[in-house]
């Protein structure tokens, strides 16, 4: 796991050279059913670059993609650093300015399955590849986290106009905002912080849905609103 983190930190250093910038942090492999396919013992995370963000209501480019998939998320911005170690529940909920929800778009640059070995993608695949993170949409109604239960938030996923999937927040670690917990704590163990204004993502609570040219959708956050998108 140090290897593939050190690989993401030098694909990220990359980034940051050709002009790219951070707007967030990325946490995956949040739910026991994820963790135990990639046969992780925690979940994952990895910077959210700049130009990964897509506008609610937009076409999305598939040529920049290469096998997309998306999951329906709930992201948290911050509006004070949280610095581990023992950050609590009631610490990460005193640094959430808003809770919105997204899509995270998934993608692999990678092999799924070893042409060689025939060895499926585990969790070091998956860090060392950014967590799997391509893209995000954010859009719906932003709303304070003191307003609504976090952990009842449901998705309704359309796609092409028919209902595909539903889920509810509570498959994040049994609240979402644990997974930032989890986050602020483990990010001592090299010495970084969250930032205030950073965009957390909190992990995926409907399953990885493909998408292909012409496919559009629609996902009903309930009183968190809605985010529709098209892939041209």
């Amino acid at each position: 796991m140090a290897s593939a983190y050190a690989i993401q930190d030098a694909w990220l250093q990359l980034e940051l050279q050709q002009g790219r910038s951070v707007k967030g942090r990325k946490i995956g492999l949040t739910s026991k059913a994820l963790q135990q396919t990639f046969k992780a013992a925690e979940p994952t995370h990895a910077s959210l670059m700049d130009d990964m963000f897509f506008t609610d209501g937009s076409e999305l480019p598939i040529h920049r993609f290469i096998a997309p998939r998306i999951e329906s998320e709930l992201a948290f911005v911050l509006h004070k650093p949280l610095k581990g170690p023992h950050i609590t529940l009631f610490d990460a909920l005193d640094a959430i300015a808003y809770v919105t929800p997204a899509i995270e778009i998934i993608d692999s640059r990678m092999e799924l399955i070893d042409p060689q070995t025939k060895g499926t993608r585990n969790v070091i695949d998956q860090v060392a590849d950014f967590a799997g993170c391509a893209g995000i949409v954010v859009g719906g109604r932003p709303m304070r986290p003191d307003a609504f239960d976090i952990s009842r938030v449901g998705a309704i996923v359309y796609k092409n106009g028919s209902i595909e999937d539903t889920g509810v927040s509570a498959a994040v670690m049994n609240h979402p905002v644990n997974a930032v917990v989890w986050l602020a704590n483990k990010l001592t163990e090299s010495g970084e912080h969250l930032q205030a204004g950073e965009l957390i993502l909190a992990g995926a609570f409907t399953r990885p849905m493909p998408a292909g040219s012409g496919d559009s959708f629609h996902i009903d956050f309930g009183a968190l609103g809605c985010i529709g998108f098209k892939w041209a």
